[in-house]
């Protein structure tokens, strides 16, 4: 089952419901993007990469790896954790809601 087809079997206790979803995500490796977010996606781990494309909202990523890069504020604190989401892909891991302050994948 995808994390996007997991349904409330809670009988409609948000804050369950919230918690079985973050698990299944955190099981699958995906994790959503903050609500409201377009999100860069960078060459590399830092603000001085060149962005290679655009999330839009809604976006969950698959992080593959993780790295310490240039330290960014966004809806989930401040962090120089920076998500591997692919070959020469990175976010910063500030905008991604991983349930952890720290690393949740290996290093890149």
């Amino acid at each position: 089952m995808s994390v996007d087809q997991l349904t409330d079997a809670t009988g409609g206790d948000e804050k369950a419901t919230t918690e079985a979803v973050t698990t299944a995500a955190a099981a699958a490796g995906s994790y959503p993007v903050a609500p409201g977010h377009r999100l860069n996606v960078r060459s590399g781990p830092g603000t001085g990469y060149s962005i290679v494309r655009t999330l839009p909202e809604g976006s969950w990523v698959r992080i593959h790896c993780q790295t310490p890069g240039t330290r960014v504020s966004g809806p989930y604190g401040t962090s120089n954790v920076w998500d591997g989401i692919g070959s020469g892909q990175y976010v910063s891991d500030a905008y991604v809601r991983t349930g952890s302050d720290g690393y949740v994948a290996p290093r890149c």
